[in-house]
C-alpha cells in the first residue's frame, strides 16, 4: 500500500475508480462518474482534463491509444499500477473513517 500525504477529492476518485478496471476516454469516465455516483458526482470537462492531465504528471494514469478506428482520435486513459496502489491506499483510509465512525454513532445508519 501507498502512503499519500492528501485524501483524494470526489473527482480524483472517481476517474481513478472508473478506470480501475478498463482504459477509458473523457466523456466514458463522466458518464461513468455520473453512474457510479447515483447522479452526486459530475464532472465537467474542464474538471476532467485538469484532473487527467494532473494525474498523468503524477503517474497515476497514462494515455493511451484506442485498437477501434473509429475512437482512434479520442484520448484514452489508463490506470498505472502506481495509480491503482494510490485508489487503493484510498479506499482502506475511508474504510477506517467508516469504521471509527460505526464505534461512536449507533443505529440506522449503519
Amino acid at each position: 500500500m501507498v502512503s499519500k500525504v492528501e485524501p483524494l477529492t470526489e473527482s480524483y476518485y472517481y476517474i481513478l475508480l472508473c478506470l480501475y478496471n478498463q482504459a477509458n476516454h473523457g466523456y466514458g469516465i463522466m458518464q461513468d462518474t455520473l453512474a457510479l455516483s447515483e447522479g452526486s458526482v459530475k464532472i465537467g470537462s474542464g474538471t476532467m482534463y485538469g484532473a487527467t492531465s494532473n494525474m498523468m504528471k503524477k503517474g497515476w494514469i497514462r494515455e493511451t491509444r484506442s485498437n477501434n478506428p473509429v475512437d482512434e482520435r479520442k484520448r484514452l486513459y489508463e490506470l498505472t499500477d502506481f495509480g491503482k496502489k494510490i485508489l487503493e491506499g484510498e479506499i482502506v483510509r475511508l474504510k477506517k473513517l467508516v469504521e471509527s465512525s460505526k464505534s461512536v454513532i449507533k443505529g440506522e445508519l449503519f
